[in-house]
């Protein structure tokens, strides 16, 4: 009977605290990639080499890994749920940002701030 009555104490705390976590990372850099230049908020160029990179992305496996315009994106499957809709291109000069992929994620985040605007 005390294991039930300390059980049911603990149980809404523990709600509340995984609410929170969730909630306090919804903001997350999610981003979906769109099929058409025309639906994007940003039309991206992958480099080849990360010299040529404004912005070193990460891509995390889950939304509450990724961070705020740092250069963790996590892909997301719907265009409504991400907070920017980018639209890969094929020459750098169409882009209005140059992005490089890096394999882990302490590499990530920005060479150049200039464009950083453009993911807020």
């Amino acid at each position: 009977m005390k294991f039930y009555t300390a059980y049911t104490k603990i149980l809404p705390m523990l709600l509340f605290i995984s609410f929170t976590f969730f909630t306090v990372n919804a903001n997350a850099q999610k981003v979906f990639s769109c099929n058409h230049t025309y639906e994007a908020d940003v039309k991206v160029f992958v480099a080849k080499h990360d010299y040529e990179a404004d912005l070193l992305v990460y891509k995390v496996s889950y939304s509450y890994e990724a961070g705020q315009n740092d250069g963790k994106w996590f892909f997301v499957k719907y265009s409504y749920e991400a907070e920017k809709i980018i639209y890969f291109v094929d020459h750098k000069y169409e882009a209005d940002l140059v992005i490089y992929f890096v394999d882990h994620s302490y590499q990530a985040g920005w060479r150049e701030n200039e464009k950083k605007y453009l993911m807020y």
